[in-house]
């Protein structure tokens, strides 16, 4: 009777901390489903549908380098590799345009998927660019709405070189995504 009570007091935590992330998700509370995920991946690994909530929640807070690992784990599934695979393109461009800006790497060579991350429509406009001097910072219209613009550069600091992109709605300042 213990073992049971204490299987139903773990599932029901476990559902509790599935249904929180899940929660936090869907009103736009990405880090901290990200966060909570993070601190019990461990327990949960195995649980696709746990593992593409944490990796979509890590996603959409910028914690591009979380996606590592969802994407070797997700593979049980049609769904689980469609997402491993999805992440796994992010996170690619993500390291190849860092890759580019410090080291002046040619991007314009390869053609990879495109998504609909900030970052993948960054990655494309970047590499539309060619061979080119680098540049203190780059400015790019979004192809899909005149009024999106885009602004990429690097900032340092003691530890580590960050690129970050600045998405602009007409003038206005929408978000920051800071990577690195």
């Amino acid at each position: 009777m213990k073992i049971l009570l204490g299987l139903l007091v773990t599932l029901s935590l476990y559902a509790n901390i599935k249904q929180e992330m899940f929660t936090l998700y869907q009103n736009n509370k990405y880090e901290d489903a990200c966060n909570i995920g993070f601190d019990n991946f461990k327990k949960h690994k195995h649980d696709e549908e746990f593992v593409s909530l944490y990796a979509f929640s890590c996603l959409k807070s910028d914690y591009i380098d979380r996606l590592s690992i969802p994407t070797a784990i997700l593979k049980f599934s049609k769904e689980a590799r469609a997402n491993a695979a999805y992440f796994s393109v992010i996170l690619m461009q993500k390291k190849l345009l860092y890759h580019a800006l410090i080291d002046n790497y040619n991007l314009s060579i390869y053609e990879l998927p495109r998504t609909d991350y900030v970052l993948s429509r960054v990655f494309d406009l970047y590499a539309k660019l060619g061979e080119h001097d680098a540049r203190a910072f780059y400015l790019f219209e979004d192809p899909n709405d005149s009024k999106i613009t885009y602004k990429l550069y690097l900032s340092s600091d003691s530890k580590v070189t960050k690129m970050i992109i600045e998405e602009f709605y007409d003038t206005i300042a929408v978000k920051r995504h800071i990577y690195w």
